[in-house]
């Protein structure tokens, strides 16, 4: 009796979330467009009018993902994207798992917690710049704890200055983990948890097959989320290095900038952004898979669970 009503609203829901990405793409369709044009005709600001290019077919976007340098901006991405997710997720959970009752002075905890995750990425980048000088206050620090005076070059030094960005990443984001996190804890059914205690389980044997198993979709939202997140990360990288020392720290919206506003080879970074779009399109549709896999598993469980009653 109630279907017609339900089906319509629905409906009405499904098109209120889709209407501003459909408004955003009829924005964005000019753009799209030219981009497509340009991807497959050669030029740069240097070579005339755009609608004058010569055309090339697909040479650019073979020299693309043949290009070494390339390649290894997205390695590069990866391994940052990666490394910044595993951390973010593993200090965020922590802490929501400590944060998950009530407490005293749990309220000033929390508000000093998100304060990196309300920092503007450019002034994260810029503060974090003056911290780490060779002269600056991380160094002095250390200096005071170990004997002897420290002068790491942080920004200067290949593996320092990629290491610093992931820690820097980490620092910024584990914030928005620990707030997803901790909302999966507080809305997990606690009947399960309950019943482990009954049966005379660890507070480990509960965090590990009961706990866990129900926290999954939200854990691997929250893993995809800041991956995708972390993989175009770019305010930070141009702050505090813009993708040296050399070459090390560029990754592939470094690399896209560059190409694009400091090389003025539009058309290369056209073909290079469709070429990323695809990446992460495939991400994106494994990541899908990936969280109906988990909500499939987790309606299975409470199925079971409801039959077993």
């Amino acid at each position: 009796m109630n279907k017609a009503p339900a089906a319509r609203k629905g409906g009405l829901f499904r098109w209120g979330a889709l209407t501003p990405l459909i408004l955003a793409l009829g924005f964005l369709l000019p753009v799209l467009l030219l981009q497509i044009y340009l991807s497959v005709h050669q030029w740069t600001a240097y070579l005339g009018p755009w609608w004058a290019a010569q055309f090339v077919g697909l040479d650019l976007f073979r020299e693309v993902l043949t290009e070494e340098r390339f390649l290894r901006a997205v390695a590069r991405s990866f391994i940052f994207a990666g490394a910044s997710t595993l951390l973010s997720v593993l200090v965020g959970f922590g802490l929501a798992y400590l944060m998950q009752d009530p407490f005293r002075g749990r309220s000033f905890y929390y508000m000093l917690f998100i304060i990196p995750m309300l920092t503007v990425p450019v002034v994260v980048g810029y503060n974090f710049q003056m911290l780490l000088y060779e002269s600056g206050p991380v160094n002095h620090i250390l200096s005071l704890l170990v004997p002897g005076e420290v002068r790491i070059s942080w920004l200067g030094h290949p593996v320092a200055a990629f290491a610093s960005l992931v820690l820097i990443e980490t620092w910024n984001w584990t914030p928005f983990v620990m707030i997803v996190m901790l909302a999966g804890l507080v809305s997990m059914p606690k009947e399960p948890v309950e019943a482990a205690r009954v049966l005379g389980a660890s507070r480990w044997q509960i965090f590990a097959h009961v706990t866990l198993p129900l926290l999954k979709p939200v854990l691997v939202l929250t893993l995809i989320l800041r991956f995708l997140e972390a993989l175009a990360e770019f305010p930070k990288f141009w702050t505090l290095t813009q993708g040296g020392p050399g070459t090390f720290t560029e990754t592939i919206p470094v690399y896209l900038y560059l190409t694009s506003w400091d090389y003025f080879n539009v058309s290369k970074a056209a073909a290079m952004s469709y070429v990323v779009l695809l990446f992460v399109g495939v991400i994106i549709y494994v990541c899908i898979r990936a969280l109906l896999r988990q909500k499939r598993a987790l309606d299975i469980m409470f199925a079971q669970e409801g039959s077993g009653r």
